[in-house]
């Protein structure tokens, strides 16, 4: 199953698509969306879209997921932030994918082991775990953490699921 993680973002936008097969994973792709500060935020907004519509239709993910927003101090930058994730979270719904959402801790925890790992640490872990992996940046090494977090989680489901049926 191809999975693609989402680190939401006005100035830049983190993917990275995995496989997931049974108890494998398999980096496939990674990148970052970045747009241009010059531009007004509707037309940022309009360029995070396309250039992600695009990595969909390119490598065809079946599930999505995507990291929650945290609150910053600065309210307009929360703001902002806000309306990149709602196109991060949109743009993978109209193309009919489920979208999973994860707290960064739970990513984190997922990864490292810890709910406060810092981004080398997520880094380090996501190039142990995927070892073919040419990490764009640390945005797309965000989003390739969070592709394996719900890889994770959709295993513990799958088991507990079979569970239930088996009893």
């Amino acid at each position: 199953m191809k999975l693609i993680g989402l680190d939401p973002g006005l100035r830049a936008t983190g993917w990275g698509i995995i496989d997931k097969r049974g108890n494998n994973l398999t980096y496939i792709a990674d990148g970052t969306v970045r747009t241009p500060s010059r531009l007004g935020l509707a037309e940022r907004l309009a360029v995070l879209f396309r250039e992600l519509t695009a990595v969909l239709e390119n490598y065809r993910p079946e599930e999505a997921a995507v990291e929650e927003t945290f609150v910053n101090k600065n309210p307009k930058t929360t703001l902002k932030l806000g309306q990149a994730r709602g196109v991060v979270l949109l743009v993978p719904s109209m193309a009919g994918l489920p979208v999973g959402e994860y707290p960064a801790n739970v990513i984190k925890k997922s990864l490292v082991g810890a709910g406060h790992a810092d981004k080398d640490q997520i880094k380090m872990m996501v190039e142990m775990l995927l070892p073919n992996a040419i990490i764009d940046s640390s945005d797309s090494a965000d989003a390739l953490a969070v592709a394996v977090c719900h890889a994770h989680h959709r295993r513990s489901l799958s088991l507990w699921e079979e569970s239930k049926v088996a009893t």
